[in-house]
C-alpha cells in the first residue's frame, strides 16, 4: 500500500520495486497509478488535468507524438525555439524608463546554460529606439589624427584578417536599481543587463594600422548612427588592445538591435562604450566630454565628486540556481550553481555561503574559463529544508575580491547606479520558495 504521505524519491523506489512483483500488464498499470500519485505529491496533491492527459505518454507507453509524421523540413526556415520554452524571454520593467524607446530589457539568466547568451536573449538598451540601416548604404568613416581617412563598407570590412572572441557584455546599471536597497525578486531584473556571446570581426588595431596614427593621438570618438548619435570616448590604448569591430554574433550577422550591420566591443568594458549602429571613428588627442560621459555614466561619490571614465567592469558573480525563478521543490541533494565574471580578464575562485557569508565553501568552476566572459560554477549541497542565505564571492586573477554592500558603499557612497557589484544575497525559505534580500 502506497501513502500519499510518503516523500516523491521515496514514493517512485516503492513503486518500482513493488512494481517488478507484477505481471507485465499488471505491472504497467501499477507503474502508471504510481506515476500519478507521485504527480499528486509534487504538485500539492491533486492532479492537473495536464498531468493526467500526460500518463498515457509515459514510459513503459509509446507516446503519442511518435505514431504520426511531423513537419517537415523547412517548415521554419529560420529556426524558433519549442513552443514548451515561449516563457524564454526578454523582459522590460515598465516604471523604469519613461519610454521604451530610450529603455532597456533584461536578459533570462535563471532559463540559460553553459556562458553563451543566444542572440535573441541579449539584453536590449536603447537611446533612440532600433534604426532600420540598409547595409548597402552604411559607412564606417576613420578620420582625425590619422595619416590616411578612410571610408569601408561592411564588405570592406569583412576583406581585413577577421578573428572571435567569446566576451560578456554589461550595462553599467546592472543591479542599479539594488544599489539604494530596491529589491528586485527576480534575477532577470537584478543581474539580466549581461549577456555573453561569441563576436566576430576585426580587431580596431588592425584599421588604425591601415589608417596610421599620428603620433599625438591618445583617444578615439566612436559614434552610433541611431537617432541619438550616441558616442563615446575611448582611449587610443584600449584601441590598440582587444577592441573588435563586429559584423556577426553567435555565427551570424549582428542582431538589428545589438547593432546591425556592425558595432564597437570593449571587451570587460561598461556595455554604453560599445557603440552599436557604428558609423564613425574620429582619432583625437583628447576626450571629447559628449553627452554620455559627462551628464551620464558617471559615477557620483558621497562627496560630490565623480568618477569618470570608470570603464572597467568589476569582478562580480550571482547564484542562478536557487533563485526567486528557479525555487526548490524538495528536500535533498541539488547542485547550486551561478555565473560569476570580470572584466579585469578570467575569474580565478568562487566561494559560496548559505549562512549568509558566515562561512564559505569552494565552487567548482565548470567548462571555459576564459578572459572577460561568463564563468560557470557550481557546488552540490544538501538542503535539509531550513532557511538559507545564499551568497557567492568571485575572485579574478588580479586577486580583486568582489566587495560586500559596506565595503561598497564605504568607497562609493550610494549616489551612483552604475558599477554595483556587491555580493549578492538570496533568501532560500522553509517552502523552497527565494526572495531577494541584502545584507551589509
Amino acid at each position: 500500500m502506497i501513502s500519499k504521505t510518503d516523500g516523491t524519491a521515496a514514493l517512485l523506489q516503492r513503486v518500482s520495486a513493488e512494481g517488478q512483483k507484477l505481471p507485465l500488464e499488471e505491472r504497467r498499470n501499477f507503474l502508471k497509478h504510481g506515476l500519478l500519485l507521485a504527480g499528486g505529491v509534487i504538485t500539492g496533491g491533486a492532479l492537473s488535468a495536464n498531468a493526467r492527459a500526460a500518463a498515457g505518454n509515459l514510459p513503459p507507453n509509446v507516446p503519442a507524438w511518435t505514431r504520426s509524421l511531423g513537419p517537415g523540413v523547412l517548415t521554419e526556415p529560420y529556426g524558433k525555439p519549442s513552443r514548451f520554452e515561449k516563457h524564454i524571454v526578454r523582459r522590460n520593467v515598465p516604471w523604469l524608463t519613461a519610454d521604451r524607446i530610450a529603455s532597456i530589457s533584461f536578459t533570462p539568466l535563471a532559463e540559460l546554460d553553459g556562458i553563451i547568451t543566444p542572440s535573441s536573449l541579449v539584453f536590449e538598451r536603447y537611446h533612440a529606439g532600433i534604426p532600420d540601416i540598409d547595409p548597402e548604404q552604411h559607412r564606417l568613416m576613420i578620420h582625425g589624427l590619422v595619416d590616411r581617412p578612410i571610408i569601408l563598407t561592411v564588405d570592406d570590412l569583412r576583406r581585413f584578417p577577421g578573428t572571435s572572441m567569446i566576451r560578456f557584455l554589461e550595462c553599467p546599471a546592472n543591479g542599479g536599481m539594488e544599489w539604494r536597497g530596491a529589491q528586485m525578486d527576480a534575477l532577470q531584473f537584478t543581474h539580466g543587463m549581461l549577456s555573453c556571446c561569441e563576436w566576430s570581426g576585426v580587431l580596431l588595431s588592425t584599421l588604425l594600422q591601415e589608417v596610421g596614427i599620428r603620433k599625438d593621438a591618445a583617444w578615439i570618438l566612436a559614434e552610433g548612427a541611431d537617432g541619438s548619435h550616441m558616442s563615446r570616448s575611448v582611449p587610443l590604448a584600449k584601441a590598440m588592445d582587444d577592441a573588435l569591430i563586429v559584423y556577426a554574433q553567435n555565427g551570424e550577422p549582428l542582431r538589428p538591435e545589438q547593432g546591425y550591420p556592425i558595432r564597437l566591443i570593449n571587451p570587460g568594458w561598461e556595455g554604453n562604450t560599445c557603440v552599436k549602429w557604428l558609423r564613425r571613428l574620429e582619432v583625437g588627442d583628447q576626450p571629447w566630454y559628449h553627452r554620455e560621459e559627462t551628464s551620464k555614466y558617471t559615477d557620483l561619490l558621497a562627496d560630490g565628486r565623480a568618477r569618470k571614465f570608470s570603464y572597467e567592469q568589476e569582478c562580480n558573480s550571482v547564484v542562478t540556481y536557487p533563485c526567486p525563478e528557479k525555487p526548490l521543490t524538495e528536500k535533498g541533494r541539488y547542485e547550486v550553481r551561478g555565473l560569476a565574471w570580470s572584466g579585469k580578464g578570467k575569474i580565478k575562485r568562487v566561494d559560496v555561503s548559505f549562512d549568509g557569508g558566515v562561512n564559505w565553501r569552494p565552487a567548482r568552476l565548470k567548462g571555459l574559463v576564459l578572459p572577460k566572459a561568463l564563468t560557470r560554477f557550481g557546488l552540490e549541497w544538501d538542503w535539509d529544508g531550513g532557511p538559507a542565505m545564499i551568497q557567492s564571492r568571485a575572485v579574478d586573477e588580479t586577486g580583486y575580491v568582489q566587495p560586500t554592500y559596506t565595503q561598497l558603499r564605504e568607497a562609493r557612497g550610494t549616489n551612483s547606479i552604475y558599477h554595483k557589484n556587491a555580493i549578492h544575497t538570496w533568501r532560500l525559505h522553509e517552502n523552497g520558495k527565494v526572495t531577494n534580500v541584502q545584507i551589509r
